[in-house]
């Protein structure tokens, strides 16, 4: 699946300028020509980054960044700001509202996806093939090939993309409906009990097998979702 990028900026020059260039570096770029129609691209299907001018009419850049940041299902997306003011003061309120990065104008095409890459790396490390490990457990998006304390385990396709997931997180809780939107993809009807049953099949392949003897990795928090966590699972 592509890494879906989100470029704002109400000046269309630009923004095909950047959509090229995003898109000549690998990634599925989806556009906005101002803050509302981002942030209504955003609650219907959310991309993995948002690339988000400051100076835009009606809603800012600082604006959509606060909205996005306060509400639960959109406050983790990565946010590059991007701006003509490049004051040591400017730079300041554009990360304090929320932005993981800021960009000042003018900056080279080369620049803008370099930081990008950097930003994903942080965040989304499976979504640009980096390897990840936790606690003696490894897995490589690349090779979709899971080790823990060196012995393979085979994972079905679902259950690799939940452990993804979880080991870009570790010890935040997922709820089952983060999860299946997701795994599953947004407006796709599909129940939570089905979340459950590929999270007891994960379980059951770090675990080796029913009986296993290793530590329970996967914590199951009630009424709530899932974290990875080497602490005893909670009512699991």
């Amino acid at each position: 699946m592509a890494v879906r990028i989100l470029v704002v900026d109400d000046e269309p020059a630009q923004r095909e300028l950047m959509k090229y260039n995003i898109t000549k570096a690998g990634f599925e770029v989806w556009i906005a020509e101002d803050g509302a129609q981002a942030i209504e691209l955003v609650e219907d299907n959310p991309p993995d980054l948002v690339v988000l001018d400051w100076m835009m009419p009606e809603a800012s850049g600082i604006d959509v960044c606060r909205v996005l940041r306060s509400r639960p299902e959109t406050r983790r997306i990565p946010i590059i700001m991007l701006s003509a003011r490049g004051e040591e003061g400017d730079r300041a309120l554009g990360l304090d509202s929320g932005a993981d990065d800021y960009v000042t104008k003018p900056f080279s095409p080369r620049e803008l996806v370099a930081r990008i890459n950097a930003l994903l790396r942080r965040a989304h490390p499976a979504l640009v093939n980096q390897e990840m490990s936790f606690n003696g457990l490894v897995l490589n998006p690349e090779t979709m090939r899971v080790t823990r304390d060196d012995e393979v385990i085979h994972l079905g396709s679902k259950e690799f993309q939940l452990l993804s997931l979880l080991m870009e997180r570790p010890g935040r809780v997922l709820t089952r409906q983060q999860l299946l939107d997701m795994v599953w993809g947004h407006g796709v009807y599909v129940e939570e009990r089905t979340v459950d049953v590929h999270m007891s099949r994960l379980r059951r392949a770090l675990n080796g097998g029913e009986n296993g003897k290793k530590a329970d990795i996967i914590r199951t928090v009630r009424g709530a979702g899932y974290a990875l966590s080497m602490k005893t699972r909670d009512g699991a």
